[in-house]
């Protein structure tokens, strides 16, 4: 049986800092914090007092709304949600909302029931007033709410799509269209001001050239198809996830256009889907499992009453570069 002492060696910390991290007493940096944790899954190490002191909690359940666990991004977050609270004795509900309102309303009031220790929302039909109505902790995540003090850990959406674009200006594209998220999400909004932060301003640019497509794969095959029956010189495409970009290159194989020698895509998130179509997708990645992560952690010290160190993390993204765009 593992011990503390092998925990602490292994994490290359002193026995007392695992212990803090343990007893989410006192001050640990949250890079030490990540060390230990993954020193105590690695060990398969399961303190007595953990199952004790869940007698001090309400429940010791959490729960995670996502709003459509078929998009594989939603699955990999769940998954360092989970991972985390599961560390700390917790217990992970997910719900599903169909970025429908009312089902998220109903998940919420169903969550209530259950006693559950706090929230996590990676699904925002719901407004920042209902937010605030809540009577347990809540973190929103990948999402964005128009509030000072709601909790949130997001990534660069507007910066990573400028990036974006900028690259398939860079690749020698000379007409980009934008496939973007839902139009009632901030996220999407802020990919794709991103993409009119660079385009906006260029001779070849037309408002047509941007579609919504609700990060539905088949609805993004469709868009994609009727967007190149009116703008048959598109060579570029920023889509506003790795789903829809997805379906555009379906769409684009379809009409019998070359990927990437007459159509260079690139997506945003960085799921392993991508890693698996043909060609591989070039996109703009997010942090996954670290924003999940990072949420888990804030709702714990905001479950023990413990002070944030920010309320608002926003993350860094990374451009990965596959076969969707031509090599420079």
């Amino acid at each position: 049986m593992p011990t503390i002492r092998d925990v602490s060696k292994l994490a290359g910390v002193s026995v007392a800092t695992v212990s803090r991290v343990l007893n989410r007493s006192g001050y640990v940096h949250e890079e030490t914090e990540r060390k230990v944790l993954k020193a105590i899954k690695e060990l398969n190490y399961t303190p007595n007092f953990v199952a004790r002191s869940l007698t001090n909690k309400k429940t010791g359940t959490i729960g995670l709304m996502v709003p459509d666990i078929t998009n594989p991004f939603f699955p990999e977050l769940a998954r360092a949600v989970e991972d985390v609270m599961q560390q700390y004795g917790y217990t992970t509900i997910l719900g599903n909302s169909d970025e429908n309102p009312q089902k998220e309303k109903q998940y919420i009031q169903l969550l209530k029931q259950k006693y559950i220790d706090g929230v996590i929302l990676a699904s925002t039909a719901l407004t920042a007033e209902e937010v605030h109505t809540f009577k347990v902790p809540v973190v929103v995540l990948d999402r964005v709410v128009l509030s000072d003090n709601i909790p949130m850990v997001t990534s660069k959406n507007r910066e990573g799509a400028r990036e974006a674009t900028r690259f398939l200006l860079k690749q020698g594209c000379r007409k980009i269209a934008h496939l973007r998220g839902p139009v009632q999400l901030r996220i999407a909004d802020e990919r794709c001001h991103g993409y009119l932060d660079v385009v906006e301003k260029l001779e070849w640019f037309h408002p047509g050239l941007i579609v919504a497509s609700n990060y539905d794969m088949r609805q993004a095959m469709q868009a994609t198809l009727e967007l190149l029956k009116k703008h048959p010189d598109i060579d570029g495409i920023f889509a506003g996830n790795d789903i829809i970009a997805i379906g555009a290159m379906r769409a684009v194989q379809l009409l019998g256009i070359s990927i990437p020698e007459e159509m260079a895509i690139i997506g945003y998130d960085g799921i392993t889907m991508g890693e698996i179509v043909y060609p591989e997708l070039t996109t703009m990645a997010q942090p996954i499992y670290e924003m999940g992560a990072l949420a888990a952690r804030m709702l714990i010290k905001m479950i023990e009453k413990q002070p944030l160190d920010t309320l608002y993390y926003e993350l860094d993204v990374q451009l990965i570069e596959r076969g969707t765009t031509r090599k420079g």
